[in-house]
């Protein structure tokens, strides 16, 4: 199974209209990217979750549910080869947990790709719930399908930047994204701590508060140096702000093709886009969130 997932995107499908949007987003990254594509289901045994009993005839229930998955698995496929008649799709169907099995996969996947619901739906199944645990814990940058997913020409990729290493890793990511979709670029740092906001309260600081901005303006430009170079065409914007990172970010992601945090990075401004952030961004944002795991 992880042979199958090897240098693949990985899309997780459940049966939901969201998954199915995320398998679709999987097939054209997949077909951008000239890699495989590998759809799976991961199948849960009956009653798993209750007081442990035996189910008569079990196997053949498993046997039933698997024929069913593998009906829905080929259909994807099919839809998925019409948008890519050459695009290699393989598929599984494994039994176990979920979350569990999928961390396993993505550390020999390319991507995983996972379908999210929208604020106020249900998070149960593969939504933003698993999303979370798997982005924690995955070795492969995770891709959440959720909110609209644009093809207008100017609709940007954004990233958040804090300076730290993993950032750098995202700043990676979603430059060669941009590269590769002809999307502009927006990078984003935040130099509001927290919720908290001292200049919110008080109205006179020895320091000016331009200095703040100043020092904001260097992380974004020490965090982005060098990456111009290598991916020329890609047109760059730059934003900074007060605003709570995840306020900030959600703001300008508004209307994006994509959105791309780093996790567990603190950068100089001892600002983390994950925790908090990520949640936040992977809960509300209304564009597809690729979150990108420390080393």
């Amino acid at each position: 199974m992880a042979e199958e997932a090897r240098s693949a995107v990985l899309a997780g499908f459940d049966g939901t209209e969201a998954s199915r949007e995320a398998v679709r987003w999987a097939a054209q990254e997949a077909s951008s990217r000239r890699s495989p594509l590998l759809l799976v289901h991961v199948l849960a045994r009956p009653f798993q979750h209750s007081i442990p009993m035996r189910i008569p005839d079990e196997d053949e229930v498993m046997g039933k549910l698997a024929d069913a998955v593998r009906r829905e698995l080929e259909s994807l496929e099919d839809s998925c080869r019409a948008m890519d008649p050459d695009l290699d799709v393989r598929k599984s169907i494994p039994i176990g947990d979920a979350a569990e099995l999928l961390i396993e996969l993505a550390g020999e996947a390319e991507l995983v790709v996972l379908g999210g619901p929208l604020v106020g739906a249900r998070t149960d199944r593969l939504g933003v719930t698993a999303a979370e645990v798997i982005a924690r814990r995955a070795a492969a940058p995770i891709v959440v399908v959720r909110g609209e997913t644009t093809s207008a020409e100017d609709a940007p990729v954004v990233v958040g930047v804090d300076g730290s290493a993993v950032s750098t890793r995202a700043i990676g990511f979603a430059y060669e994204s941009a590269a590769r979709r002809n999307r502009p670029l927006v990078a984003v740092h935040s130099w509001g701590e927290s919720a908290f906001n001292p200049f919110d309260i008080v109205d006179e600081w020895d320091t000016d508060r331009s200095e703040f901005r100043d020092r904001a303006d260097e992380v974004l430009a020490e965090s982005t140096a060098g990456w111009g170079e290598r991916y020329p065409d890609v047109r760059v914007r730059h934003v900074v702000g007060a605003d709570q990172p995840a306020h900030l970010l959600l703001g300008e992601a508004d209307g994006a093709n994509l959105l791309v945090v780093g996790s567990h990075g603190r950068g100089p401004v001892r600002r983390a886009f994950l925790g908090s952030v990520s949640h936040a961004v992977l809960n509300q944002a209304n564009c597809p969130v690729a979150v990108l795991p420390a080393e």
